[in-house]
């Protein structure tokens, strides 16, 4: 793909350049991905809208124009999506049709820590248990990019609540 690469610039220094393309295949990465994700998580009733909107498509090519996306807030609780940039939390906010809430913890660990890779998943978390949004049996989806061009999700189930943080 060559859209993340490590380099010399001009002045010898050695740093990382983002070509042009990267957010066409970022975004062809993480729609494969959750293709692959959404039948392990979803409940029934989503599968067979998306199945059903799948077969329309192919039975009736023009007529049906998108797929049906699911609506993954009936399986997940929270959301902790990779802080790489404003533009990658907007994305996935507006592709997974999220609500600002859901991608609160995203924005507000990107605001206070900057880029910090895929490491920002784990500061997601914290904020949402300091929060004390984290209830018994809640799901979280962490969901992370890297180069090469890479996507990892983790679906954790809490074992028991959170108390808020008096400290956050």
């Amino acid at each position: 793909f060559r859209c993340v690469q490590q380099g010399d610039d001009e002045n010898g220094k050695t740093g990382v350049s983002l070509s042009k393309d990267i957010t066409d295949v970022a975004g062809r990465t993480v729609k494969k991905h959750i293709a692959t994700l959404g039948p392990l998580i979803l409940p029934l009733s989503e599968k067979l809208l998306f199945f059903v909107t799948f077969m329309g498509k192919k039975l009736f090519k023009d007529k049906i124009k998108h797929y049906y996306v699911p609506d993954f807030k009936l399986a997940i609780d929270h959301f902790c999506i990779h802080a790489g940039g404003r533009a990658v939390i907007d994305v996935l906010e507006k592709n997974l049709a999220l609500a600002p809430i859901d991608v609160e913890a995203s924005r507000s660990t990107l605001h206070r820590f900057g880029n910090t890779s895929s490491s920002s998943i784990w500061y997601e978390l914290a904020y949402i248990e300091a929060k004390g949004r984290m209830k018994k049996g809640n799901k979280v989806w962490q969901i992370a990019l890297g180069s090469g061009f890479k996507c990892n999700s983790a679906v954790w189930v809490a074992l028991n609540n959170v108390k808020a943080s008096t400290n956050s």
